[in-house]
């Protein structure tokens, strides 16, 4: 499998750093901390 890029999207918020919440609002994402971005 190929080494993941650092540039690579965050794939739990598709590289928006955030989640749209379903009653309205965002929550930043906990994995890439708002970024957008993957940590791996």
């Amino acid at each position: 499998m190929k080494k993941a890029d650092t540039n690579k999207d965050c794939d739990y918020c598709s590289g928006n750093g955030y989640f749209q919440l379903l009653l309205g609002g965002s929550e930043t994402c906990s994995c890439c901390g708002g970024s957008g971005k993957s940590k791996e």
